[in-house]
């Protein structure tokens, strides 16, 4: 199997690096004890607290973590790497590395797949937000219910009331009086949406600043949690029991269809469990595995039995059992705090895997430009997309503003997670028989076994559709609508262009027939295909009537790998009479800077001089009147997405001053 490119951190640097893992990893999953428990046992689609229950969820609990976070992603699923990178993008391109044919008319299963499940984690990315943000900022409920704005003055004197405003309300045990004022629940939403609106605004100052704190953040906060468990595990020892799959099982087989309709929300312990091999390529799959071993799986499995423990204890008392392991004590208001920190580091998880996963898009051809901000010059990762983040913010306070608690946004959660999963094995398993070459008994003995869970917790989670787990299936179908769109759109476009197409020897040999005047420089012209001479090229001769005396053609190559560094990676061809063809390979991780492939050109023959080169491009503008066999609603919406995508001058990192866009009407 492949190694990845990491190189294998010892001693000191592993620590460090197994440090960083956990605040930027597991803060998707190690935020889910705010409202996992409390889903199944206190929620409005809950069972009661008995006591055989509580050793069901507990096991369901103990038991989901260990076959599908342990077993599926941290033993398996991380060995599928691309050359050390992670996601569901990169599993795809690992694919397509086997499939030898040529370009294809239509996008293959795999791929659709992908681009469904890509759409579906962009779902996620708006959901863990707020879901997180507002789990933490509930335990302000459990501080006091008392008005802050109380119906009485302070001053204790009776109100004084207008004439036929009737008596003042005396409560009784039969008609209790009606609120009055503002209490502390009522400042839950205000507060989840200010943080999140402050969390969005910082992004464009970049992880690099203040990454470093995450792990300790996050240490503390898996320590924490596990501590606060501690104490009820003590005075209920007997729930270490729930450890037995035997209590799951009977959970399940005893309690029917409403036992298996609970894994619905079971499954919101494993949220985040994709993250592991989503941000692989940046640790590692060594510290990932470590962080989890040592940190995150002992603070989960404490405060997740603590919770059970006190289920014991309290029975249906029980509220908000994370918060009531620490509630009336000194370590509710620490807690909360803390919760808090948690639940953004979390967030920004999920909003840099959201960057990450749209630059990996564009490069692969499935999404229009967009503006991507480096906003760190030590690690390339580390990247800003206005356009994502700002769509990603108003998605995050419609949802807060909307649902208002994150019991309501719990619904919503499983469908987008329980997908992605399924996806993962599917495509896993394709790795498994093309890349790996495994038997068919050998993949389908991993592939059965991991996409029945999957499908398990997608079909508990399928009846909660309509209470919300239709917003992730929208914004996944929603996203893979335009994702085909930007893909079929580019190949009829390039299909299009094709057709006036001259080949390099006949535009050669009636440039050197015709006696086109030539100046002195070099012009650069970007080309989408290989060979043949771009259209940019033709309609800058037809009108200007003179060529430079020295001729780029550049193409540029994205592979299905992450990182394309070998001296493959360029390829100069003199072509004669002053042109050069240059072919530049790159990764769907890499942002091409095409001044700098040109100035790379300098040992393979090519000398140019950045102050006397020019870089021509073409701006389409399309017509949807032509014949090429799209949908007309299909190549409307690629019209819009074109003319909105970012102009490749800052894409490609070309100086402004030195570019020249030629307009070129095409029909589609």
């Amino acid at each position: 199997m492949p190694a990845g490119h990491h190189a294998q951190p010892r001693g000191k640097e592993l620590a460090w690096v197994s440090l960083a893992a956990l605040g930027v990893v597991y803060g998707d999953i190690g935020t889910s004890p705010l409202y996992a428990m409390r889903e199944c046992l206190s929620g409005e689609h809950s069972i009661a607290p008995s006591r055989d229950h509580v050793f069901g969820v507990v096991s369901l609990f103990f038991w989901a973590l260990l076959l599908v976070v342990v077993i599926k992603y941290l033993v398996f699923v991380l060995r599928a790497d691309n050359k050390g990178e992670g996601g569901i993008l990169a599993l795809a391109a690992l694919v397509q590395q086997e499939d030898k044919t040529p370009r294809r008319k239509k996008l293959s299963v795999p791929i659709l797949l992908a681009l469904f499940g890509a759409g579906l984690l962009y779902g996620d990315g708006v959901i863990t937000p707020a879901v997180s943000v507002l789990g933490a900022v509930e335990g302000l409920d459990e501080i006091t219910q008392t008005p802050i704005t109380p119906a009485t003055p302070k001053t204790g004197l009776p109100e004084a009331r207008p004439p036929g405003a009737g008596a003042p309300c005396v409560a009784t045990d039969a008609k209790p009086c009606e609120k009055k004022g503002l209490t502390i629940g009522d400042l839950v939403v205000p507060i989840s949406a200010v943080i999140l609106i402050g969390l969005f605004v910082v992004q464009r100052v970049g992880t690099a600043r203040i990454g470093s704190i995450f792990g300790w953040i996050m240490l503390v906060w898996f320590i924490a949690i596990g501590g606060v468990g501690v104490p009820y595990i003590l005075r209920n020892p007997e729930i270490l029991r729930a450890a037995s799959p035997t209590y799951a099982v009977a959970f399940l087989f005893d309690g029917g269809w409403r036992a298996f309709l609970l894994l619905g929300s079971v499954v919101l312990c494993i949220t985040g469990g994709e993250a592991l091999y989503a941000d692989m390529g940046h640790f590692g799959r060594r510290p990932i595995r470590l962080a989890w071993s040592f940190i995150v799986f002992p603070g989960l499995l404490l405060n997740y039995f603590g919770q059970g423990a006190l289920y014991l204890q309290e029975g249906a008392k029980v509220n908000n059992p994370f918060y009531d392991l620490v509630s009336g004590g000194p370590l509710l208001i620490p807690m909360i705090i803390l919760a808090t920190m948690a639940a953004i580091i979390a967030s920004q998880a999920l909003i840099s895997g959201a960057f990450s996963l749209t630059n990996q898009a564009v490069q692969l051809g499935y999404l229009p430009r967009v503006s991507v901000v480096h906003t760190s010059h030590k690690h390339e990762g580390q990247i800003y997309v206005p356009e994502v983040n700002y769509i990603l913010m108003i998605a995050c306070l419609v949802l807060v503003l909307s649902f208002k608690s994150s019991a309501a946004l719990a619904a919503a959660y499983g469908i987008a997670v329980t997908g992605t999963m399924g996806i993962t094995s599917y495509l896993y398993f394709l790795v498994c028989r093309r890349n790996w070459k495994y038997s068919l008994g050998s993949a389908l003995a991993l592939f059965i076994p991991f996409v029945s869970i999957d499908l398990a917790f997608f079909s508990a989670n399928s009846v909660k559709i309509a209470a919300g787990g239709w917003f992730p299936l929208a914004v996944g179908v929603g996203v893979f609508v335009i994702m085909t769109t930007w893909w079929r759109g580019r190949f009829q476009l390039s299909e299009v262009m094709s057709e006036g197409q001259l080949s390099d020897e006949l535009f050669l040999s009636d440039i050197d027939a015709s006696g086109t005047p030539r100046v002195a420089g070099t012009a650069v012209f970007m080309a989408s295909g290989t060979d043949g001479i771009p259209n940019v090229l033709l309609h800058h001769l037809k009108h200007n009537k003179v060529l430079h005396k020295q001729v780029v053609l550049l193409s540029i190559v994205t592979e299905n790998v992450p990182f394309v560094v070998s001296s493959g990676a360029l390829n100069v061809r003199d072509l004669g009479h002053g042109f050069f063809r240059i072919i530049a390979r790159a990764g769907f991780m890499q942002q091409p800077n095409v001044p700098r492939i040109i100035g790379r050109c300098s040992k393979q023959g090519l000398v140019t001089n950045s102050s006397d080169t020019t870089y021509y491009l073409g701006r389409q503008t399309l017509l949807t009147t032509g014949k090429s066999p799209m949908a007309k609603w299909r190549k409307v919406l690629f019209g819009f997405l074109a003319r909105n995508s970012r102009p490749p001058t800052a894409f490609f990192h070309l100086p402004p001053n030195r570019v020249v866009e030629l307009g070129l009407q095409i029909e589609l």
